[in-house]
């Protein structure tokens, strides 16, 4: 199961890293007349009753319109594996750039949101007392109001501030040069949108579960003998947290990461889902278009829902063999 997690991460970090080079068109190109074109595999025809015609006019006789039956195809193609949106847009392209999105904010956030929660935690659990109170009562106040009305409420306070950075692979233009060559459709978008406000957002209501874990540790090494050790030789505090406390703590936190970049990608699909991403390139804000069209174009919000769903596994298994590889009660059992 720890290989397939591998895998599946592995997948999801190549795509989003090379995607200019793997999407067959571009994720912002629209194309009416392709519209909800299904996946490869779902073609399907069907016979409707049409008015009939002649020089113009429809064909009207003893006051009813007469009708044909006509056979209508949807054609799949190739050329859109995943089918197109309701705009003419390639599903498997604005997939594939979705990731890129996903995993900005999974690993920026989950980065953030581990070296406050860190800091808090080992401060807390180090010195106790009530440094120790304060800090921890206010991650309980944190953990009172529920994260995803937490985060809408800052993001209203603060706005959808998005980072454009040019993409390297586009704007050198390699990415043309390695597209024209295969014979594909050139011109990809030029930058790479980095939702500034939702990965400041998801950090702050995901730092208090690394505080928590990071004072528990701190707690139970506080106490050891090479701790004491070191206070005993003149060490300093920050010292002691710094060499002592934060590597023999280390091993649950990282633990934690790999899980809260999974929580991270789901939060960051909600706030897209509903509209404060700051991004259209986002596999929650294509959920929440292709709603409109869930009875008729199913695959519109299904295939970027299928990306969360496998990413979120992938990231669940890894999480699980760390920790079974890297516990020691355990024993390693969870290595590959």
């Amino acid at each position: 199961m720890a290989k397939i997690g591998v895998v599946l991460i592995l997948l999801v970090v190549i795509v989003a890293v090379f995607a200019p080079f793997l999407v067959p068109h571009d994720p912002t190109d629209q194309n009416l007349e392709s519209a909800q074109q299904p996946p490869v595999g779902f073609g399907s025809t069907s016979v409707e009753e049409v008015p009939v015609q002649e020089n113009g006019s429809v064909v009207i006789e003893d006051g009813n319109i007469v009708t044909e039956e006509r056979t209508v195809s949807e054609n799949t193609s190739w050329s859109h594996p995943f089918g197109t949106d309701g705009n003419g847009r390639d599903v498997f392209s604005r997939v594939i750039y979705g990731a890129r999105t996903s995993m900005i904010v999974g690993i920026i956030g989950t980065l953030i949101a581990a070296v406050f929660g860190v800091v808090v935690g080992l401060t807390a659990g180090y010195y106790g007392g009530r440094v120790e109170d304060t800090l921890m009562r206010a991650s309980d106040i944190m953990l009172a109001f529920p994260s995803l009305v937490l985060a809408i409420a800052l993001v209203g306070v603060w706005g959808n501030a998005a980072i454009k950075i040019p993409d390297p692979f586009v704007v050198s233009g390699l990415s043309e040069t390695v597209r024209s060559a295969l014979g594909l459709a050139v011109g990809m978008p030029e930058t790479i949108t980095v939702p500034g406000t939702v990965i400041i957002v998801v950090a702050l209501v995901n730092w208090v579960w690394f505080a928590r874990v990071a004072r528990g540790e701190a707690l139970s090494l506080r106490g050891q003998e090479y701790v004491k050790a070191a206070r005993a030789v003149g060490a300093d505090n920050s010292y002691i947290i710094r060499k002592h406390i934060l590597p023999n703590a280390i091993t649950p936190i990282m633990v934690l990461a790999t899980i809260q970049v999974a929580a991270i990608i789901l939060l960051e699909s909600a706030l897209s889902f509903l509209g404060f991403s700051g991004t259209n390139l986002s596999w929650g804000f294509d959920i929440s278009q292709g709603r409109r069209f869930q009875s008729t174009s199913w695959w519109i919000a299904t295939m970027p829902g299928l990306a969360i769903v496998l990413t979120v596994i992938g990231l669940n298994l890894v999480g699980d063999w760390l920790r079974d590889a890297l516990d020691p009660d355990i024993g390693g059992e969870g290595g590959v």
